[in-house]
Parts: C-alpha cells; sequence; structure tokens
C-alpha cells in the first residue's frame, strides 16, 4: 500500500471507517462482535473502538449477559455526534430531511408545486435548511457535516411527457446546484442522481441492507434505478449507472398510450406513474398526484390494474436485460404510490418475470422497497456521512479530484434518472 501513497494514518482512518460501519450494520455490538464483523484483530478493534468512543462517536449501553464469559460491554452509534440534511428535487415535490449520525430521521419537509420552477426550488429548499438549522439549535448546528442533494440530472429531457412549459428547460441550464441553496461556504454539498440516492437509501437503511449486489428500481414521476454492487453504490464515470428511463422493451398495451415510430418503446413510457396518471384521466378519472389513490375510488380500479399489468410485463423485460449483464440478488422496487399499490405491482413483476425469463438467466428476488417517496432524500443526506464516514479504499490513497458543478439542465447532464 505504501507504493500507492498509503501511510499508517490513512490506514487507520480506512479501519476507523470499517468499524463505524459494523457497528452500523449491527446496531449494538461487543468488541468482539466487530472484530468478526470487519474481520479485524481484537486487539486493533479495542484501540478503535476506545478512540472512537474517546471522540465521542460511539457509546457504551450496558453489557450483554447470558453468554458464557464474562457479559459483553455493548457499543452503539452516537445519534448526535453528526447530522446531515438531504434534498431531494423531484419533477413535482422538493423532499428535505434531517438525519442523525445513526441514520434516523430528526425532521423532514416536503413541498409540492405544478412544475419545478428554479426560483420556487430554492425558496423551499431554503426553507428547510432554515427550519433544521433552528430545529437543532446553535450548538448542535456546528455537527452538521454536509448537504447532500439527489435531482434528475435533466429536468427538460422529458417535458413532452410532464407537460412542462417551454421554457422551464432553459432557466434550468445555467443552474449550479452547489450553489443553489443557501447553504454556508463551509458546508460540503454532495450531488447525486435521485435514482442512485435512493439505491443508496436502500442500502444503508432499508430491505437493501441484506444484499450486497441488487438493483433498487425508483418507480417515481419518472422511472429512475440505482445499482449496488459488493455492498457499495456504483454510479459509474458519468454518474450514469442503472439509467433505467431509456431501457428498451416492448411496446405497451394500454389504449392511452402514446403510438411510438421506434419497433421498441422505453421502460420510462411504460412504468412511470406519470403514465398511470395520464391513463386514469383517459379513463374519466381526473387526478394529479397519487395519494388521491388512497384510498382507492372504485372506479379507478380496473385503469389501475391494467396500468400494473402494462407496467410489470416492462419491468419484467428490464430486469432480464439487466441480470443478463449484471449478477445481483435482488430487484428492490419502491415508489411513490400508495404502499398497497406498490405491493400489488411488486407481486405481479414477481409473477411476470416467472413467465417470461429465458433458461440461462436466475431470476433475482423481487421485493419492496421500504422507504417510500422520501427514499431520494434519505440517501441525499446519507451523502455526507458515506463519504465521511463509510468504508472505501479511496482513502487509503491521497486523491485531488473536486467534482465539477452540475448543471443539471444543460447537455453535459445525462438524460436519465
Amino acid at each position: 500500500m505504501a507504493g500507492k501513497g498509503s501511510n499508517s494514518v490513512q490506514v487507520r482512518h480506512y479501519n476507523e471507517r470499517v468499524v463505524l460501519e459494523s457497528i452500523r450494520k449491527l446496531k449494538d455490538a461487543s468488541k468482539a462482535d466487530i472484530a468478526r464483523y470487519a474481520n479485524l484483530t481484537p486487539a486493533a478493534i479495542a484501540t478503535i473502538v476506545d478512540g472512537l468512543e474517546a471522540s465521542g462517536f460511539v457509546k457504551q449501553i450496558g453489557k450483554r449477559f447470558g453468554q458464557r464469559g464474562q457479559p459483553s460491554i455493548m457499543y452503539r452509534l452516537v445519534p448526535e455526534s453528526a447530522y446531515s440534511i438531504g434534498i431531494r428535487i423531484g419533477r413535482r415535490a422538493l423532499d428535505a430531511v434531517l438525519l442523525d449520525f445513526a441514520g434516523d430521521i430528526r425532521a423532514q419537509e416536503s413541498h409540492e408545486y405544478r412544475f419545478p420552477v428554479p426560483l420556487d426550488v430554492k425558496r423551499f429548499g431554503d426553507h428547510a435548511v432554515a427550519s433544521f438549522k433552528t430545529f437543532l439549535g446553535a450548538a448542535a448546528q456546528s455537527r452538521i457535516v454536509g448537504v447532500g442533494i439527489a435531482s434528475p440530472y435533466f429536468f427538460g429531457g422529458w417535458g413532452e411527457e410532464l407537460g412542462f412549459p417551454e421554457a422551464l428547460s432553459s432557466r434550468w441550464e445555467n443552474v449550479d446546484l452547489t450553489t443553489l441553496f443557501s447553504i454556508a461556504a463551509a458546508t460540503p454539498v454532495y450531488i447525486e442522481n435521485d435514482g442512485s440516492a435512493a439505491g443508496l437509501a436502500e442500502l444503508v437503511s432499508g430491505n437493501g441492507s441484506r444484499f450486497d449486489d441488487f438493483m433498487h428500481v425508483s418507480i417515481d414521476t419518472l422511472i429512475g434505478g440505482g445499482l449496488v454492487q459488493k455492498g457499495q453504490l456504483q454510479t459509474g464515470p458519468n454518474g450514469n449507472t442503472a439509467a433505467l428511463g431509456p431501457f428498451p422493451v416492448s411496446r405497451s398495451e394500454l389504449f392511452s398510450a402514446k403510438p411510438s415510430v421506434s419497433p421498441f418503446d422505453i421502460l420510462l413510457h411504460r412504468a412511470s406513474v406519470y403514465v398511470l396518471v395520464n391513463h386514469l384521466r383517459a379513463n374519466g378519472i381526473d387526478v394529479f398526484r397519487v395519494r388521491e389513490l388512497d384510498p382507492l375510488p372504485v372506479a379507478a380500479r380496473t385503469p389501475l390494474l391494467e396500468w400494473q399489468t402494462d407496467c410489470a410485463d416492462a419491468l419484467a423485460q428490464a430486469i432480464i436485460g439487466i441480470v443478463a449483464v449484471v449478477d445481483i440478488d435482488a430487484v428492490i422496487i419502491d415508489s411513490i404510490l400508495p404502499r398497497a399499490i406498490l405491493h400489488d405491482l411488486v407481486a405481479k413483476v414477481q409473477q411476470r418475470l416467472g413467465e417470461i425469463i429465458p433458461v440461462g438467466l436466475l431470476a433475482p428476488e423481487i421485493i419492496a422497497g421500504s422507504l417510500g417517496h422520501l427514499g431520494s432524500a434519505i440517501g441525499a443526506a446519507m451523502l455526507p456521512i458515506y463519504a465521511l464516514f463509510a468504508p472505501d479504499s479511496s482513502v487509503l490513497v491521497k486523491k485531488d479530484q473536486p467534482r465539477k458543478p452540475l448543471l443539471i439542465g444543460s447537455s453535459q447532464a445525462p438524460t436519465s434518472g
């Protein structure tokens, strides 16, 4: 490692991250538990845990009895040792959360809009940041370690599908997300695609925590995705890994679907919430927000079932394409949809995948996500903690490659997510 620019200090910092991640996964753990999970020696673990306790990142919570030998002292993360803010800029709403070091939500806000006008987005985000600081109080504000922002990379790319004003895309062309909100200059800002951010949240705090390799599918206004391999979020050189929207699938069977001039359609046109809303309207059911489907109006049952069947077929096709290229254990599907509708959709995807998966491929487990509409905001808030405290072999090598500002309305950004 020395030949790669590493030294003992960097190795120690890396091992500290490994220990913190172990405790985060185990929730409550003894030094012996941590040593087994982290694959480090008991002596090394003892030194690191004692140091983290002295620094205020972990604390003793009592002893565990009932096992052989002496009772074990148990440790847990100190929630108040650090905080982070996550802001998710959506096409129909802005969600913001304040997370503590243990990953629990301390405060949250949601602001809806018809269109994501930059000035409105800034106003809502600034309100959330100010509210969270007031909630923490002056003393705790200094422990905010960063702000994460999750956003689709290109608002105007699908404006025709969503009915956005023509000028909206150009209004985002020169917006730099790193400076959009009123955030202190000394506070780090981290940017990620909203689909990838939701995948990170599922990995750390959701049902994805039991898998090392999975695809996260976000059925939002527009569909997005996030890929996790070997317990790490994968974003790729352009931040566009798991760009599910343009994935080619067969044409929709819905009468409300726009005819395609291509020999195939794309997943975004079959497995996005806007498609459901349009299909309901085509059947005389005027809805704008999917929460209006809870409770489900009687008249919406048949068109909802039609969309679920069409959506599940498209998702099954996409999953076959995914597992033909990437070996994964699970596909985790989450959504802004009401939970009952989501779980019914997941069951239909399982059934359809079993019907059409070809010989030679292993069907992954298909399960529902656990975080719902807040997934991307939670993932955004995890970005600072993930960057500063999670295991990452890059901390063993000195690097200085600052990320370029992300202009989400410009041609430099990927057109998906």
